[in-house]
């Protein structure tokens, strides 16, 4: 942290807009340690609050209407570009689409403060289509919510930030290597987990083409189409006889599909 408050004292303004951009943006880089910094040193007047917090709230802006305009003009390709950027793509993107269907337009607000969902919120919005004066409105007040909560956070705790910075300094480099280890061990794990789930998955994958030639042939297959209700109502086309079944409600209604045929699985 003392590194940090440093740096933010030295550069300022353009390094918390980039590092709030790129956080934002859903890349692995976390803001909220230079959030609560900046907050820190902005009780010494070492910092001007306002400015910084206009700085964050304007990058957040810019990097989720951004990913909006993506999801309204890219359609269904967005999702797939956010599942290699994540490292927890399929929970992610079921678990923000079971709170976008509950929650509504709020969504974009709450996913702010969960890490990941707002990386599936803001191209789930376009999709939607929202329109753009409700998304940049909701998007800028959960900019300010989240930008204030952290400021104020570092704010009222500068003095304890100090002496934690203070202490990390006395540790020198071994804290740092093994905060680094660690993190590079998890996304190594979470990375091989994802790999032997897509490898399993191979394994009983059937081609598009093959399922065509064998629905042509009267092959008695059925085809359960599993696309959340949010996916299926931004594009309802299926394949021809399909039963469509979002797969949250699947358990539910498993006498509604034929188990004496072969049963072929798809979804988003």
């Amino acid at each position: 942290m003392s590194e940090t408050l440093a740096f933010l004292m030295r550069h300022g303004e353009p390094v918390l807009f980039t590092v709030v951009l790129i956080d934002q943006f859903g890349v692995p880089f976390p803001a909220v340690p230079w959030l609560l910094a900046v907050g820190a040193l902005s009780r010494t007047g070492q910092a001007s609050l306002g400015t910084m917090a206009a700085l964050a709230i304007a990058a957040s802006i810019v990097s989720h209407a951004f990913w909006y305009e993506a999801g309204r003009r890219g359609m269904g390709g967005v999702l797939k570009l956010v599942c290699r950027l994540s490292l927890e793509p399929d929970a992610c993107v079921s678990r923000t689409k079971r709170l976008f269907a509950r929650q509504g337009a709020a969504t974009l607000i709450i996913a702010y403060f969960l890490p990941g969902f707002g990386l599936v919120a803001q191209p789930l919005a376009g999709m939607l289509g929202m329109s753009r004066p409700r998304f940049l409105t909701l998007s800028l007040i959960g900019a300010i919510l989240w930008t204030g909560a952290f400021l104020g956070v570092g704010y009222a705790l500068s003095h304890q930030i100090e002496r934690v910075g203070a202490a990390a300094t006395q540790l020198g480099g071994s804290l740092l290597t093994v905060l680094v280890a660690a993190f590079a061990a998890y996304l190594a794990w979470k990375l091989f987990q994802r790999q032997r789930a897509l490898r399993s998955l191979r394994v009983a994958r059937i081609h598009g083409d093959e399922l065509k030639q064998r629905l042509e042939a009267n092959d008695p297959v059925v085809v359960v189409d599993l696309r959340h209700a949010l996916d299926f109502a931004a594009d309802p086309r299926t394949i021809p006889g399909a039963i469509h079944i979002p797969f949250e409600e699947l358990e539910h209604r498993l006498h509604e599909i034929p188990l004496d045929r072969e049963i072929v699985l798809y979804c988003s």
